[in-house]
């Protein structure tokens, strides 16, 4: 296997150029894999601590809902944090207040405490988060080496997302809920100390520390808004006040942001970006994909248990295979993208994935694992794969290394937005159609069946979508700006 090319200059003044390289892919996908871990593995030791602490129902869901929140609302500035003070900074800051705000969860005893350790959590994920991309976009150069770590980073990322449910069920059964935040403290610090030991960074130039705080302000709130917004209609509707509100809220703060970022010398998020055509156009796909894909986790989980009567520990062994899948496609894609341009791959991933989750959504209340779950999984979850790499790699192609940070916030913002928009919409379609179905005369399992299936129908419609605006994406070898010019002349574009 080829071992990756370490940019230019870095960790040169020690001599320890490969450790250097090494050292940021570990921290990256180790960084990953705990943030993507906890926006699932919370929700399986739910019923654990609602009964320990006296929750009532808003404050459970509030305690699922105020990381996703502010992981979303926070995740453009952290990104950005990390072109303005440097990557490994912001990359242990973030981990950091993390590990410590996962010591407090754990440890909470009345449920204000928890909820307010979950808020901090997710700041310091939507620090992390960011700079897990930056840091394998600026240490790997752009070509195959870059490729094969985003496809790691990918693995592990979707990995721990799928894993959520397993580690969930088992620490919960084996020590008790506070367990599933407590385990982030051993694996936080061992990943902290790793970092700040291996991990080596020099700027390539210099970059002005000076934040943009109006923007930094407005769009934290603004995009917290439409994430608090989306959260809120799975209790109250799309009409009712209490989404609506938040809503146009974040939407008049967003164009606000742009407003305010259009005329400052140095914005939060350079508008210049948006001219890149892989920028936009990337992070689009990911946008529309992203309100299909968390339907696969979120009612499948809801399947195995509520139809097929499977434990929480069984429900998460169940999503073994969609795991493997996804880490066989995620890393086979490097290897295909050798030999097929990265859009059609993106586009095959898209349609193989869109054919799994046609196939689930052909499940019934008399299914079973083997017949109706592993097949589907196997489909979509491999689609996914394939399609997850290829996009990160042009979603973050053409752009100067000074401006990693802002792409990379941008990337994951796209793809936990769409997510819960998607999540929302879904989970309203699937009530309406369980109601329908009750109404109907169907029996509990058949009706939560045929909403659990509809869903996924929906799922496989916006996933088609966002297949079909692969399109727009640039072909290999051209530029990411409109027109096609070569990447490097892009490049030369952004860095002005």
């Amino acid at each position: 296997m080829e071992k990756p090319t370490p940019v230019p200059g870095q960790a040169a003044e020690t001599g320890r150029r490969e450790p250097a390289v090494w050292a940021a892919l570990v921290a990256a996908c180790a960084g990953q894999f705990l943030v993507v871990l906890d926006v699932s593995v919370v929700n399986v030791a739910l019923p654990s601590v609602r009964r320990s602490l006296g929750l009532d129902e808003s404050g459970l869901q509030w305690v699922a809902n105020a990381y996703t929140i502010t992981f979303a609302g926070f995740m453009l500035l952290g990104g950005r944090a990390a072109d303005l003070f440097g990557r490994k900074q912001v990359f242990l800051t973030g981990l950091g207040l993390f590990t410590a705000a996962s010591l407090a969860g754990g440890l909470a005893q009345e449920p204000w405490q928890l909820i307010a350790a979950r808020v901090v959590q997710g700041v310091g994920a939507a620090v992390l988060a960011p700079s897990t991309l930056t840091i394998l976009t600026t240490s790997f150069p752009e070509g195959p080496a870059r490729v094969r770590a985003i496809g790691l980073w990918t693995a592990v990322g979707t990995g721990g997302g799928a894993a959520g449910g397993l580690v969930g069920g088992l620490l919960t059964d084996a020590l008790g809920w506070r367990w599933v935040l407590l385990i982030n403290v051993p694996v936080g610090a061992l990943v902290l100390a790793g970092t700040a030991l291996w991990l080596t960074e020099r700027r390539e130039r210099a970059v002005p520390r000076r934040l943009d705080l109006p923007g930094a302000v407005l769009v934290t709130a603004s995009v917290g808004a439409v994430a608090y917004g989306i959260a809120q209609t799975e209790a109250h509707g799309w009409t009712d006040s209490a989404s609506l509100l938040p809503l146009l809220g974040g939407l008049a703060g967003i164009a606000a942001f742009t407003a305010v970022e259009a005329r400052s010398a140095e914005p939060l998020m350079p508008l210049r970006l948006f001219r890149v055509r892989s920028v936009w156009t990337a992070n689009t796909v990911f946008f529309v994909c992203g309100t299909g894909f968390f339907a696969m986790w979120y009612f499948m989980s809801l399947y195995l248990q509520n139809v097929l009567g499977f434990s929480p520990v069984e429900a998460g062994c169940a999503f073994l295979p969609h795991t493997l899948s996804i880490i066989i496609g995620s890393q086979l894609a490097p290897r295909l993208m050798n030999r097929i341009e990265p859009r059609t791959l993106i586009a095959v991933g898209g349609l193989l994935a869109v054919a799994g989750f046609g196939w689930q959504s052909t499940m019934g209340a008399d299914g079973t694992f083997l017949r109706t779950v592993l097949g589907p999984a196997v489909l979509m979850s491999f689609g996914a794969g394939l399609l997850m790499t290829p996009l990160a790699s042009v979603a973050t192609s053409g752009v100067a290394a000074g401006e990693m940070g802002a792409v990379s916030g941008l990337v994951n913002t796209a793809r936990t937005v769409g997510g819960a928009l998607g999540l929302s919409i879904l989970a309203t379609a699937a009530a309406d159609r369980i109601a329908s179905a009750a109404a109907s005369g169907a029996a509990g399992p058949e009706a939560l069946a045929d909403g659990y299936a509809y869903a996924f129908r929906v799922a496989a419609c916006f996933l088609l979508a966002g297949t079909l605006l692969v399109a727009l994406l640039p072909r290999a070898g051209t530029a990411s700006r409109p027109g096609g010019k070569p990447a490097e002349a892009a490049r030369r574009v952004v860095s002005t």
